[in-house]
């Protein structure tokens, strides 16, 4: 691996960033800085854990700042740099900040822009039934998601591929076209695209009560919930006023099919136990 003439700060705080950072360092790109999200109690014994994209910082010997809010004193503090690379950092960035830095900010979005702006592109995906999405790299503007394009790639979905599935395919290929266009970026070689504004569409931020869902509806949906919520939120129903969690299911000749469940306040077990 040779040190690619790149001066950057990154900008992210989930494993999703962090992997990130490992392609581009494959690729032989080393950020300067990094800053990522404070340190947050969790577990039984709430003690302070670090983000995914810190550890990684502090495995590879890299300043890392954690603010609170990106506040303007702390905007003026980053030093004068080539570029701003933000991945999933989970803050608003103000415009000054985006700005700042001679090549401006890009960010990886994981849908094909303008469709699906916002927080949950993965799970919009999915349970509208999409067929293909991809990676959208993007100039960054103080406007969520609405940044002209620089790159976009495109994939297919499987019917059977669920948000960590897709999620896999779409780090890799974000990291892996980021870390193509940077020596484009630098020279300043890229002619970016503006956004068709009339075609934006938008994603809220997942909530737990999302995946609740009704056995009884139609199959598709069921399925479309189930691939876009797999791993986190989960989906779930009601029987007798308990809350019955879907662990394990597949859609078969236009058919929902249940295999696998955990009862409120049980052990996992096949549906047809429950």
């Amino acid at each position: 691996m040779s040190q690619q003439n790149l001066n950057f700060i990154f900008f992210g705080t989930p494993s999703i960033a962090s992997r990130t950072l490992e392609i581009l360092k494959e690729k032989g790109y080393i950020p300067k800085l990094i800053v990522t999200s404070p340190d947050k109690p969790s577990g039984r014994g709430l003690e302070m854990h670090e983000t995914p994209v810190a550890i990684w910082a502090k495995e590879n010997n890299i300043k890392t700042l954690k603010p609170e809010k990106i506040t303007p004193e702390f905007v003026n503090e980053l030093e004068e740099i080539d570029l701003y690379i933000v991945v999933a950092y989970g803050k608003i960035l103000p415009e000054n900040l985006i700005k700042k830095p001679e090549l401006g900010t890009i960010n990886i979005h994981y849908s094909l822009l303008p469709k699906y702006r916002g927080a949950s592109p993965l799970e919009a995906t999915l349970l509208n039934g999409d067929e293909e999405t991809g990676v959208s790299i993007q100039q960054m503007e103080y406007k969520m998601d609405s940044g002209p394009i620089l790159r976009e790639e495109r994939i297919d979905i499987g019917i059977n591929d669920t948000k960590e599935e897709l999620r896999e395919t779409l780090i890799n290929l974000g990291g892996n076209v980021l870390a193509e266009i940077l020596p484009s970026i630098k020279n300043k070689e890229i002619i970016p695209s503006p956004q068709d504004e009339s075609l934006a569409t938008f994603c809220k931020k997942i909530k737990k009560e999302d995946g609740e869902i009704d056995i009884h509806g139609d199959a598709k949906e069921n399925w479309n919930k189930y691939r876009a919520y797999f791993g986190w939120p989960g989906v779930f129903f009601f029987k007798d006023n308990k809350r019955i969690k879907i662990t394990e299911a597949k859609y078969e000749n236009n058919s929902f099919i249940i295999k696998r469940v955990i009862p409120e306040g049980k052990k996992e077990r096949d549906y047809l136990e429950v």
